[in-house]
């Protein structure tokens, strides 16, 4: 998943602890070599293959298209799953920022508008786009991992990775479980503590995967209209019944940035926490000491 990972269980014995824990590492496995961008064997790799011709995809991949396309609706086009090669641009491993021409190279290749989707043929318009879920798959595999301990018969538990959050379930005394969201711009340290006792806590923001050059810090969140990184939250924490629901929220925010991603996420009535770049902390979910 390119993250650090966590899984926290409470079980009667360790022989049900060891079978969440391979049914969790399993999944992440299955959809790390069907969703990465960052792999040549993906699925998403065979879609880009088949730019211009197009290519079924199976119903998993089909109800996350179909999510991703009600986001781009919904954000007015900031969502745009077809921003991959953008993406690659501002990654923090390459330590420079792109030329103007790499840019607009990018930019030629970018937007769901030159995509045909009609379930279940996906076809890309254009040699070179590519789909890159990324945005949402990460969420979307938390909650699957959720999922998977359920079956195995675990019903108490956290799902963590990278930070987003699938519960599994509330402790086994009914009592929730005692989260903590990260400081932004503090390394180690949290800016909140919450009670989560279901669902799903999701964060999206500029801190673990920024571009830094020459002290200016460029986020890996991108208008893809414009290819320039959004100015917007250091980070934005949302709760909500699933992660992938959470996350996807987060993503909005900051993509609207500050003043309309603020709107955006009172409108939407779920729990949430933004942390501007100067620490200062707005919204409505509730944090204990």
């Amino acid at each position: 998943m390119g993250c650090p990972c966590a899984l926290h269980l409470e079980t009667d014995t360790e022989s049900s602890a060891h079978a969440a824990q391979a049914s969790v590492v399993a999944e992440c496995a299955r959809l790390d070599r069907k969703y990465s961008h960052y792999r040549d064997d993906s699925f998403v790799a065979q879609i880009a293959a088949n730019a211009g011709s197009g290519i079924d995809v199976d119903e998993e991949t089909a109800d996350l298209l179909d999510f991703a396309a009600a986001l781009h609706a919904q954000s007015g086009g900031l969502f745009d799953i077809t921003a991959g090669v953008l993406t690659r641009l501002w990654d923090a491993r390459n330590a420079r920022l792109p030329g103007k021409d790499e840019i607009s190279a990018a930019l030629a290749v970018t937007g769901w508008q030159r995509v045909h989707w009609q379930r279940p043929l996906l076809r890309l318009g254009d040699p070179g786009m590519r789909v890159d879920l990324g945005g949402i798959v990460k969420e979307y595999a938390a909650d699957r991992c959720a999922q998977t301990c359920r079956d195995a018969g675990v019903d108490s538990g956290v799902v963590d990775l990278g930070g987003d959050l699938a519960l599994i379930g509330p402790h086994r005394d009914g009592s929730p479980w005692i989260v903590g969201i990260k400081a932004p711009r503090a390394p180690g340290r949290s800016a909140a503590r919450i009670e989560l006792p279901r669902g799903g806590l999701a964060t999206s923001g500029d801190y673990e995967r920024a571009l830094i050059i020459d002290g200016r810090r460029y986020s890996h969140i991108l208008d893809p209209r414009s290819g320039e990184p959004v100015q917007s939250f250091a980070s934005v924490s949302v709760v909500a019944d699933r992660c992938l629901v959470a996350g996807a929220a987060a993503t909005l925010a900051m993509l609207m940035g500050i003043d309309r991603g603020g709107a955006y996420l009172r409108e939407l009535g779920l729990p949430h926490l933004t942390i501007t770049d100067d620490g200062s902390v707005g919204g409505d979910i509730a944090c204990i000491d």
